[in-house]
């Protein structure tokens, strides 16, 4: 039984502790949160022995009514792997602590890839096998991966090109947007590219463009293939390809919000859609040309990796098989 401690109980944090607890080979041990809101109330409410942030005001949680069991520090001969969900670039700061304690850890793709061992499960989770520290790569290299590693393994990827047409801040984010504005990312080519080398080898350049929605990113991918494909191929590759799915205008998903429609319907937690949502329809191959269009969650598509994270960084299953305990697990289709 690996024991996890989750580091930053927000967007990411809160969702891989749920995952987590629902591992029958992992245990939640702690959680940990700076501020006294209603997540740090949600944690106490489902069981999760609740811990400062480094540096926070214990006095704050007692006036808020919540008893806290100290910080990291004070667990850390118990603890095995910590799940860094602080924000972006924190978790650099974090590394000097963890390193101190000595402690095993697992952050997220707003990490610098030299943190740690960048991880995709389908894409590379043999080169994460007995690593100390683990980088799970963003939600947007997350959807790439998916897609393309399939293509990939079947040697059919000579160069991609990509457009990440990004949602400009999460549902529950006040401080960031939605904005009134197309925003451009006039690094050209973009970081997704390069992130996406460091868990797949392949030929790819991307652009993005940040656009007035919560819901999710939309990734309009080119593969120049490096041999010839039928679209039928290709379909059949996204079909056996665990954590992608297809949708289609035909089944009356025309936008990301049929899709996060479709994923309430399912009954999870949070209305969460950890798979990869390809368009059926905008699949096509044309003189050597793939096109296809995918949606991707952001604030769940990671939650999946990062369990199998756990499993690679202790040697605990081999990858199918860790694949398939997490989805189970999740409800993964």
């Amino acid at each position: 039984m690996i024991n996890v401690f989750i580091n930053g109980y927000g967007t990411v944090g809160k969702r891989v502790a749920d995952a987590v607890a629902l591992q029958k080979d992992m245990k939640i041990i702690g959680v940990s949160k700076r501020t006294p809101d209603f997540d740090a109330e949600q944690a106490i409410k489902k069981g999760f022995d609740l811990y400062c942030v480094e540096g926070a005001d214990v006095d704050a949680f007692k006036k808020r009514g919540m008893e806290t069991n100290g910080y990291l520090k004070d667990i850390k001969d118990s603890v095995d792997v910590v799940i860094d969900g602080a924000p972006g670039k924190q978790g650099a700061k974090n590394m000097e602590l963890y390193k101190s304690l000595g402690l095993n850890a697992i952050f997220q793709g707003g990490e610098d890839a030299s943190i740690g061992t960048s991880f995709n499960a389908h894409a590379n989770f043999d080169k994460n096998i007995g690593q100390k520290y683990i980088r799970v790569v963003s939600c947007n290299t997350t959807g790439l991966a998916r897609t393309l590693s399939c293509l990939n393994e079947v040697n059919a990827i000579k160069k991609v090109k990509a457009v990440m047409i990004r949602r400009a801040a999460d549902p529950g984010d006040n401080k960031r947007g939605p904005i009134n504005a197309i925003v451009p990312e006039v690094k050209v080519p973009s970081h997704h590219g390069p992130d996406l080398k460091t868990v797949l080898p392949v030929d790819i350049e991307t652009i993005a463009v940040k656009v007035p929605t919560t819901l999710m990113h939309l990734h309009t991918v080119m593969v120049d293939l490096k041999k010839e494909m039928k679209r039928e191929e290709v379909i059949d590759l996204f079909n056996n390809r665990s954590r992608v799915i297809l949708v289609s205008k035909e089944d009356g998903i025309d936008s990301t919000a049929d899709i996060m429609e479709f994923a309430k319907n399912l009954g999870r937690n949070r209305g969460d859609m950890y798979e990869i949502n390809v368009w059926k329809d905008s699949i096509n191959v044309k003189d050597g040309m793939l096109y296809y269009i995918q949606a991707v969650h952001q604030e769940s598509d990671i939650v999946p990796e990062n369990v199998d994270a756990i499993r690679a960084m202790f040697d605990l299953k081999k990858r199918d098989e860790s694949i398939e305990m997490t989805n189970k697990a999740l409800g993964i289709l």
